[in-house]
């Protein structure tokens, strides 16, 4: 019987990855981003409704929803006596959260029992119950720490200040006294230490002494600290040991992220480069600034909820954008390379929050929030130095004439070393940047490595005829699983979530970008409606936030109806401007531009292939280069000259249809 159920079980997975296929082809079809489709598809045939994956490949996700419990049921076991189960009895062995901290009525801070009197049991540090001791929601804040005095009541009341701020009260049972400041956990205590209840920050601390995020502090009671608790510690280990499709669909966004920056023209960031940046960075700092705020109208805090949400709204996806330029002959055209380079710098700028936001722990690092990206900008810069002067000599020049030849190769071994290269250079960058805060930032470093090769497109042309398969499924999977899976569908669907979402999605996420180029002249909403799109690494972001705890399930589907929002409607109202703009301008009556184009999974196709797919030899190699050399500059190129720089930019982006 244990074939018999494997099979079934390969039978299930095939009709699950068959049906995310079908959704992808079927959006190609209709022309549209197939991200929708795709995520849909995902939550319909996913564990919770359809169930073709088994809930045991989601062990992550899962766990959060199973092993952790909901606050109402969490309520009614602490408030019988229940056990609460083993995760959450491991946090509340930990201390993390004391009863005490909540324990207050409207008139002050009073011990509850379980006779609910207020005046009961002997609620001792000592000892962490699985209680009597129902909690009620607290509001008074330790700032800076609550003083716990000696002494032994038998009747275990517990006496409140008259000032909360304070946080001063009496504990029933014997104390060592000492003072407990904000994250701290002092070693005199007679339970081993808990952390002081300071709703105003957002790490929950404890022994272990690594990082733990809580997702959004402000506990009103401990029930809801115990949960929230459970969350992250549940969170942090998936980090560390993901489940396989999650960790399949983070793989396939690293491999794309190292592909656009292959892309990246220096050349023509020079041309368009200051007007485009201030595109970028205001494409950019509007979402983060209106959709924290935005979170905030809506009732959460500013970190980790708020600025959570403003990062995973501010990422671009052009891919469909550039898809309709070339098709209209304009992607040469100034605004288009405006459109470009804008979408690095914010490919770019985005990174760094990406960075930031994942550095922080609920406190302020000065050196993961400050030092850490100032150095990740140096090694970006000095990266990028590498870029133009050293590694296009030392791998034309150099490296790649000292490979033999091999006649008759199907894949020639020059082709071999240099994707070789890319994945030791991709290994090493990513590592860098890893300990700096995420290792994304290396993976667009890396492929910038390799923008100035030449031939153009060759270098390009090598990564994808190796990997495209793989990445075309890998960024399949991260939609369909990785993000699909993390929905709570119950959330999403909500009345709450779809206005709260379409709120968000009209505001924060699409007219902030719509409106970042006013000093564009005419071309001004072209640029603006192509910044709208949203792909892969904005989902990452909601994503990974929802699993790190700073996004709670009804933000985070909030977020998610916002990004949907940007993804279905962007491509049609850009459309529409696009063929205005251009029958305003004249400019119906040009090519498609040369060279542009995708295959059938919907990767970009920069240069013809040969017969073999690759240069066949050394001498091969530099007849192209010299031929390539004697090409007149990139604008007055045509369709059977070289291929024009700008055009080179745009394979990264056209992936983000598939």
């Amino acid at each position: 019987m244990g074939g018999a159920s494997s099979y079934i079980a390969m039978l299930c997975i095939a009709g699950f990855l068959g049906a995310s296929w079908t959704a992808s082809k079927v959006s190609r079809l209709l022309g549209v981003s197939d991200i929708v489709l795709v995520i849909t598809t995902g939550v319909v045939f996913g564990p919770d409704i359809l169930g073709l994956v088994a809930k045991e490949y989601t062990v992550c996700s899962e766990a959060r929803h199973i092993d952790c419990g909901t606050i109402e049921d969490v309520t009614y076991k602490v408030a019988n006596n229940l056990p609460l189960g083993q995760a959450l009895g491991r946090i509340q062995n930990m201390d993390l959260c004391d009863p005490a901290d909540y324990h207050h009525d409207d008139h002050g801070s009073v011990g509850h029992g379980s006779d609910g009197s207020g005046h009961g049991e002997d609620t001792s540090h000592g000892t962490m119950p699985g209680t009597s001791n129902a909690t009620h929601g607290g509001d008074h804040a330790t700032e800076g720490g609550g003083e716990h005095s000696d002494g032994d009541h038998a009747s275990g009341d517990h006496s409140a200040a008259d000032d909360h701020t304070s946080g001063e009260h009496s504990a029933a049972g014997d104390h060592s006294s000492g003072e407990h400041s904000d994250g701290h956990i002092p070693d005199d205590h007679s339970s081993g230490g808990h952390e002081a209840a300071d709703h105003g920050t957002d790490q929950v601390s404890h022994g272990t002494g690594h990082r733990r995020l809580s997702g959004g502090g402000s506990y009103t009671s401990y029930e809801e600290c115990l949960v929230k608790s459970c969350d992250a510690d549940i969170s942090h280990e998936c980090q560390l040991t993901p489940d396989v499709f999650t960790l399949i669909g983070h793989a396939g966004v690293a491999l794309m992220i190292f592909e656009s920056g292959m892309h990246f023209d220096f050349e023509k960031a020079k041309v368009v480069g200051p007007k485009a940046c201030v595109v970028a960075v205001l494409g950019t700092i509007l979402p983060l600034i209106t959709g924290s705020l935005l979170t905030m109208v809506y009732g959460y805090g500013f970190f980790p909820q708020g600025i959570s949400a403003g990062t995973a709204l501010a990422p671009t996806s052009v891919g469909i954008a550039l898809r309709l330029l070339g098709e209209a002959g304009v992607l040469q055209e100034n605004f288009g390379q405006a459109i470009i380079t804008a979408a690095f710098v914010d490919d770019i700028l985005s990174l760094v929050l990406f960075n930031v936001l994942f550095s922080l722990g609920g406190e302020f690092d000065i050196m993961a929030v400050v030092v850490n990206p100032i150095i990740g900008i140096a090694v970006m810069l000095f990266a990028m130095y590498l870029a133009m002067k050293f590694w296009p000599k030392f791998i034309n020049e150099w490296l790649l004439p000292k490979v033999p030849v091999k006649e008759g190769a199907k894949v020639p071994q020059t082709d071999e070393v240099l994707f070789l290269l890319m994945i030791l250079l991709l290994i090493g960058y990513a590592t860098i940047t890893y300990f700096l805060g995420t290792h994304l930032w290396g993976c667009f470093i890396a492929g910038m490595s390799f923008a100035c090769l030449t031939p153009a497109h060759h270098a390009h042309h090598v990564w994808v005829k190796q990997t495209k398969r793989v990445t075309s499924w890998m960024i399949r999977i991260f939609f369909a699983c990785t993000v699909a899976f993390s929905i709570p569908i119950s959330k999403l669907l909500s009345v709450d979530a779809i206005w709260k979402g379409a709120i968000m999605g009209i505001g924060p996420c699409i007219l902030t970008k719509v409106c970042c180029a006013p000093f564009m002249g005419e071309a001004r909403w072209v640029i603006g409606w192509a910044m709208v799109g949203r792909a892969e690494f904005a989902y990452l972001i909601a994503q990974m936030a929802a699993a790190a705890n700073m996004l709670d399930k009804d933000m985070f589907s909030i977020v998610i109806w916002a990004l949907l929002w940007a993804t279905i409607f962007a491509p049609f109202i850009f459309r529409y401007v696009l063929n205005r703009y251009v029958k305003a301008q004249g400019l119906g009556d040009r090519e498609p531009n040369p060279g542009y184009g995708e295959d059938e999974d919907g990767y970009s196709i920069s240069e013809p292939p040969s017969e073999k797919g690759d240069l066949a030899s050394d001498q091969d190699y530099k007849m192209k280069v010299e031929e390539l050399n004697k090409v007149a500059p990139a604008e007055a190129a045509g369709p059977s000259g070289a291929q024009s720089s700008e055009a080179r930019c745009c394979g990264a982006f056209s992936k983000s249809v598939v």
